[in-house]
């Protein structure tokens, strides 16, 4: 059992104005929509008789037809017009918002039509050390950076003191090399690089060939 508070729920009712005060209008009444269509209609006659080269041909119209025939008439046709059982506003809303839309959504997003390529931006991969190997890469600090497995290396990480090589613009440089055959660490190596350093790593593969 379904309880229905109101039939507006059930039947969609047209709106329609029967009598203004004791002037009673035709027997069907207006519709209050079409008032609407008439009201929106007439602001559009007025704003298109302000432009240039419309407001000519609006004003070579006579008042009555340019400001009672035209607007009545156009409002009463889009008040009966129905389009897939729906009014002309909803109907044209749908319409335009259909024609501005994307025809080709992925995920409801737009995406590139049929016959177009797609490339993907650059992407930045950096090893976890996970691995087995040292894997090459170069990186300037400051930061500091955990060896797991056997190296070697050459170079400092940072300056000590304020050196003559930091106003001359040269950085301390440390570079790290994968032993042959290197095993894992049983605790792991941090090193701490100064504001500026680079490291360059290399595995013994790299260096061999």
């Amino acid at each position: 059992m379904i309880e229905i508070r109101s039939y507006r729920r059930v039947f969609d009712l047209e709106r329609r104005i029967y009598s203004v005060d004791r002037l009673r209008l035709n027997p069907g009444g207006v519709s209050v929509r079409g008032v609407v269509y008439f009201l929106v209609l007439l602001i559009a006659g007025l704003v298109a008789g302000g432009l240039p080269l419309m407001g000519q041909i609006v004003d070579a119209l006579p008042w009555f037809v340019r400001d009672v025939a035209l607007p009545g008439a156009a409002a009463t046709v889009l008040s009966v017009i129905r389009i897939e059982g729906r009014v002309f506003h909803l109907s044209a809303q749908s319409l335009v918002r259909y024609w501005a839309g994307p025809r080709c959504l992925a995920g409801t997003r737009r995406c590139e039509s049929v016959g177009q390529l797609w490339r993907p931006q650059a992407l930045v991969m950096l090893p976890d050390g996970s691995d087995a190997r040292m894997r090459r890469m170069r990186y300037t600090g400051p930061g500091a950076v955990l060896v797991a497995v056997e190296h070697e290396r050459h170079g400092r990480a940072r300056e000590h003191g304020a050196s003559g090589m930091a106003r001359v613009g040269l950085r301390p440089v440390l570079s790290l090399r994968q032993k042959a055959n290197a095993r894992a660490l049983k605790e792991g190596q941090v090193i701490s690089l100064g504001p500026g350093a680079r490291l360059h790593v290399s595995s013994s593969v790299e260096q061999s060939s």
